[in-house]
């Protein structure tokens, strides 16, 4: 029996896709995908803690952090407020979750957003 080749990729029609897409909607999309990750990532999931690792959780929350703290003034308040309060969500359930929390300014992400209180 012989096996057909995988089809290559259409590399040309993928960089037209990506180039009719605005940077903001890239950048929201970047966004809430890091979003959704630290919240399977802090078992804030149906699925519970059965992902929970909040090693991998404090990255997450921390990239997201440093892109929204860059790109605020690329992508307005219109878009900007609402992933802030995602975030701010994010960074208190982190700090609920952790046995020992950090200090206040010591969370992830707050270098760059300032301490978050409850």
């Amino acid at each position: 029996m012989s096996e057909t080749p995988p089809e290559t990729p259409d590399f040309d029609a993928m960089t037209r896709d990506i180039a009719e897409v605005p940077a903001v909607e890239v950048i929201v999309t970047v966004a809430v995908n890091l979003m959704s990750a630290a919240a399977v990532k802090l078992g804030l999931t149906e699925e519970g803690d059965t992902y929970k690792d909040l090693d991998e959780a404090r990255k997450l929350v921390t990239a997201l952090a440093g892109l929204l703290d860059a790109s605020a003034t690329e992508i307005s308040s219109f878009h900007a407020a609402p992933l802030r309060d995602g975030l701010k969500s994010l960074q208190l359930a982190f700090r609920e979750a952790s046995v020992v929390p950090d200090e206040p300014g010591q969370g992830p992400g707050e270098k760059y957003t300032g301490p978050v209180y409850g």
